[in-house]
């Protein structure tokens, strides 16, 4: 089904996105102007086909076993999260290992009779062991996407993804803009520490089980995790994707009953809570929507890093307060360049073959360059032992 907005208006202004496309020469050059149409583009439901849970040292299970459970304060408005406490204690995730999208990967090889089609399912077990063809058009972490979906609107962080084509699938990775390396060498403590927050938060409002209370003086470490798995099409592109789910509320009336959680500081003028609905909460509501997740839990917090209130966000009505908003954003725009951009990867990666890796790269203002990796680069990410071995 087409998903829907409360109270949002289709029609969309002119918004101009420009990207360049790769030739069979490997010569970039830019192409027409695209500018996003006025209706919002069919967009189907995502369906959670699967689950996938990583342990604190990073290992993949096939399973349900990292979901936290929310545990609600008793009164929403009058908390007080100290997020700075355990702070020293942080077990925190090795990030120069690179994971790649090897984690996805590890759930489709348990989980390949979800991608047989009817007559498929009547052979041996021997011939559905070779059957490597997904019978879908993309493959990616959710992330991904939330980037792409803001890109029109992005005019600070650009991009770097790269695309494989294997089996008739479009495998998609993201890799880190030389911009996003340095910002991640040049982090101070207190950068490093104001990251934490949103993880100590987390803890505050949740339990391993559905009847547990919230362990705030264990350590928090950012190593496990609990990802939902759901499959969803765009127009004519049939996707397949993963993301982080925080926790689940038992008692939600919703039909999805997963819930995310985000803290920013208290808003105490209308310039601060404009530049929050017009950096923050258009990535806030493309993260939740695209898997579906209909509530997001916000902790307000000081500079101090004090939470003393929480307010209970509805996914679909966020993009009305950006409706009103002087150059605000529209996702009408944002799903109507996703759209455009994925057209474009198919046209431009049209060779089946596991180590070709077509290069996307973007930094605003500028032009979606293409560039094809030569053999055995570095943001070559398809694994032998997925390819090979299946």
């Amino acid at each position: 089904m087409k998903r829907s907005y409360g109270g949002v208006d289709e029609s969309s202004r002119d918004k101009k996105i420009k990207y360049a496309r790769t030739e069979p020469t490997l010569k970039t050059r830019p192409v027409a102007v695209f500018k996003g149409d006025g209706n919002f583009p069919y967009f189907r439901q995502p369906t959670e086909i699967g689950s996938l849970s990583l342990d604190i040292k990073r290992n993949f299970h096939n399973d349900r076993s990292m979901l936290k459970h929310y545990v609600p304060p008793n009164d929403i408005h009058k908390v007080r999260f100290d997020l700075t406490k355990g702070y020293h204690n942080f077990i925190e995730k090795d990030e120069t290992f690179k994971e790649y999208i090897n984690d996805i990967l590890k759930w489709i090889n348990c989980n390949r009779d979800k991608f047989l089609l009817e007559e498929e399912k009547k052979k041996s077990v021997e011939e559905k062991n070779q059957i490597r063809n997904l019978h879908t058009d993309f493959v990616c972490w959710r992330g991904l996407l939330t980037k792409l979906l803001c890109t029109p609107f992005e005019n600070r962080e650009g991009w770097l993804i790269a695309v494989t084509l294997y089996q008739g699938t479009h495998y998609m990775c993201e890799f880190d803009t030389e911009s996003r390396k340095r910002q991640k060498q040049e982090m101070s403590e207190r950068q490093k520490e104001m990251a934490y927050w949103g993880w100590k938060f987390e803890q505050y409002v949740t339990a391993d089980k559905p009847d547990g209370l919230p362990k705030t003086d264990e350590p928090v470490n950012n190593c496990e995790a609990f990802c939902t798995v759901v499959r969803s099409r765009l127009e004519k592109h049939s996707l397949l994707f993963s993301g982080e789910v925080d926790a689940i509320d038992l008692q939600a009336k919703e039909p999805c009953k997963y819930v995310e959680f985000k803290t920013t500081r208290q808003l105490d003028s209308y310039r601060q809570e404009r530049n929050f609905i017009k950096f923050k909460l258009i990535k806030w509501w493309a993260q939740s929507f695209l898997v579906g997740i209909p509530t997001i839990i916000c902790g307000y917090r000081d500079d101090g890093g004090v939470v003393r209130s929480l307010e209970k966000m509805e996914t679909l009505k966020i993009p009305q307060r950006a409706k009103d908003e002087r150059d605000g954003w529209d996702p009408v725009v944002c799903f109507n360049f996703l759209d455009k951009f994925l057209s474009h990867v198919k046209r431009t990666c049209t060779k089946d073959d596991s180590k070709t890796v077509y290069l996307f790269e973007w930094t605003p203002p500028g032009d979606i360059t293409c560039s094809l990796q030569n053999p055995g680069s570095e943001f070559q990410f398809l694994p032998t032992w997925y390819t090979e071995n299946g």
